[in-house]
């Protein structure tokens, strides 16, 4: 019987790290590519590139440089409640410039913390002042819910096992 409670720790410790410590680095691995804009480029063409690419934000890169990032929440508050034509609007006039970054390091449990307190959807991951990424917070969630469905699954199976 002693036997099989030590087998219960070590599953439910190996969950609690999966869904606690699922790290950037390993979020990353499965995503594409990092979608940018230059901070000269119209509203109207950065949405064309997020719509193709059904992504939510871009980043706004100038050379090597990351300048800000332009959201779906930026487009509805910046253009549309003032009556601004996104053909006619650049990027650099309604992007946000305060860009909260982490690096690879980072786990989902740490990048949800800061995005609820933050109240923001991307995360840029920046690497010795580069670029290498972008997690969103779909990317988080899911993250988590492969961690919870890992743990249903390992309890299920201690249980039929009969303990």
């Amino acid at each position: 019987m002693r036997r099989a409670a030590v087998r219960v720790a070590t599953r439910l410790e190996r969950c609690y790290f999966l869904s606690m410590k699922t790290t950037v680095q390993q979020m990353l691995s499965a995503k594409a590519d990092v979608y940018a804009v230059k901070p000269e480029d119209t509203v109207y063409d950065a949405l064309r590139l997020m719509a193709a690419k059904n992504v939510g934000a871009v980043l706004v890169i100038a050379g090597e440089d990351l300048r800000g990032i332009l959201s779906e929440r930026d487009y509805a508050r910046r253009v549309v409640l003032h009556g601004r034509m996104s053909q006619a609007t650049t990027v650099s006039e309604i992007m946000t410039t305060n860009v909260i970054c982490i690096d690879r390091r980072w786990t989902a449990d740490r990048c949800m913390a800061l995005m609820t307190e933050k109240h923001i959807r991307h995360l840029p991951v920046v690497e010795e002042g580069r670029v290498v990424g972008v997690v969103s917070i779909g990317d988080i969630v899911r993250a988590v819910v492969d961690a919870q469905k890992f743990t249903i699954q390992s309890l299920e199976q201690y249980i039929t096992s009969g303990g």
